[in-house]
């Protein structure tokens, strides 16, 4: 038999138990449950630690990269800027000086953007770090467009990319061993892109 005095604290207790579900999913930010979850590849390059964050979206059904035109939507139309994965824009970190496709980059950290194309990529190494894309979440929750500023650049080299005969699903970047250093992968979709640095 119930006690009358303890139906309150009983149904309050019912009431928070049936809302802790929906608190939960509102608050759950955490990178590993977002659809396009967070990634890390890091390695050494000499002296040298290199570390890049990045989200990894899916093609889910979508066409990634290709040339504009009236019957297919890219994703990533070639030429279009890009923040090289999801949610905000991909940051790669060196704690030593570093060549990228033959051209100095010093020790820091550097949003990284892409410019895909059919036969080459251009990637842009920027210090405007904290971007969602090419724009800016402010703390009052508004969204501020268009605040990189490629003028701002400290590099931009140009590299090629191929085709691969297997597909993609989930945007990879890993390191590969090369001569004097190592190789920073892009693959997606059927599309592999290599950034050297020595």
């Amino acid at each position: 038999m119930i006690n009358k005095s303890m139906v309150l604290p009983l149904a309050l207790v019912l009431c928070a138990f049936l809302l802790l579900p929906t608190a939960l999913q509102a608050q759950d930010l955490h990178p590993s449950r977002r659809p396009s979850p967070l990634g890390i590849a890091k390695t050494h390059i000499g002296d040298t630690y290199v570390k890049v964050t990045y989200g990894r979206p899916y093609v889910r059904n979508r066409a990634i990269f290709g040339q504009p035109n009236d019957s297919t939507t890219y994703l990533v139309p070639f030429g279009q800027l890009w923040r090289t994965g999801a949610n905000e824009a991909t940051e790669i970190t060196l704690t030593g000086p570093l060549s990228v496709a033959g051209q100095p980059l010093e020790a820091g950290t550097y949003a990284l953007f892409t410019e895909p194309g059919a036969d080459e990529w251009v990637i842009h190494f920027s210090p405007q770090l904290g971007l969602d894309g090419t724009g800016r979440l402010d703390p009052d929750g508004s969204f501020t467009p268009d605040v990189y500023d490629p003028a701002q650049d400290v590099l931009t080299v140009t590299v090629p990319s191929q085709t691969m005969e297997e597909a993609v699903d989930q945007f990879t970047m890993n390191w590969e061993p090369a001569n004097g250093g190592a190789h920073l992968v892009l693959r997606w979709e059927q599309t592999e892109v290599r950034i050297p640095l020595e």
